[in-house]
């Protein structure tokens, strides 16, 4: 097994953890070459993640042209699709082959692809603005609301949830829309069939794009979003379970007694 080891050097302790799993590597005489997340290459035929939930969504989006499994190793933050912060195990995990793969489902619009979410917003972002929904060419709904959140079942848990929408098992071929603090009482998120187009208009504004939080778009009058042919492939830890995750990371199903 060859290995790309990625790190993402905007994460304050990103170098002691390098210095961890390079050494874990270099004792299992594993073959590996490191990356930092601004100069990816397409060498290994699976890859370890240095850094936060930003950083493996990157790099897998980057590494789906290869169909090569990308399993990260948390330093960050919530860590919901990176794993534990117990480099060992996963190493060890990794060169035995005890782990699982899933293939998501990603967006792309205007040349890029989102794993988690496309958030549309108005261009000036301390006013409302008036969106138009249109699905496969039809139109479905107006919204006056501070944006709108295009997700993927893997981003339903991130932003998309935060702004009530619902949770996805994260291998659904679907796609769901949430608006942002929408100035109505009636407007609620919808999940549709992963092969419908969704476009969205403006009428008095432009349009802010931004994609996985990352890459943005400014100022365009309309955006199309359709499922990617491609998809990202993650790879977890055979004794991480999506629901045991979100019981774990989100609290999901924990009584208010059960946490203290």
């Amino acid at each position: 097994m060859k290995i790309n080891l990625v790190y993402n050097t905007k994460i304050p302790n990103y170098l002691d953890a390098l210095n961890i799993v390079r050494g874990l590597l270099d004792n299992k005489n594993a073959e590996y070459k490191a990356f930092n997340i601004d100069e990816m290459d397409a060498f290994g035929d699976f890859t370890i993640t240095l850094g936060g939930d930003g950083t493996i969504l990157r790099t897998a989006k980057f590494y789906s042209e290869y169909k090569t499994p990308a399993l990260g190793i948390n330093i960050g933050r919530l860590g919901f699709l990176s794993q534990s912060e117990n480099a060992e195990e996963i190493i060890n995990s990794v060169l035995s082959k005890n782990y699982y793969t899933e293939d998501r489902l990603m967006l792309e619009t205007s040349g890029y692809k989102a794993l988690n979410d496309v958030v549309i917003k108005g261009c000036d972002p301390s006013r409302t603005s008036k969106f138009y929904l249109e699905i496969q060419g039809k139109t479905v709904c107006d919204y006056i609301a501070d944006g709108i959140i295009i997700s993927t079942p893997t981003g339903s848990t991130a932003y998309g949830l935060s702004a009530g929408g619902p949770v996805l098992y994260p291998t659904l071929d679907s796609i769901v829309i949430v608006p942002i603090c929408p100035h109505t009482l009636n407007a609620r998120p919808l999940v549709i069939p992963g092969l419908e187009d969704i476009t969205v208009k403006t009428s008095d504004k432009l349009l802010s794009v931004a994609i996985d939080g990352y890459d943005t778009i400014k100022c365009v009058d309309k955006i199309t979003v359709r499922k990617s042919e491609q998809k990202a492939t993650l790879a977890f830890l055979n004794n991480r379970k999506f629901y045991s995750v979100l019981r774990d990371k989100l609290h999901w199903g924990i009584s208010p007694e059960q946490k203290g």
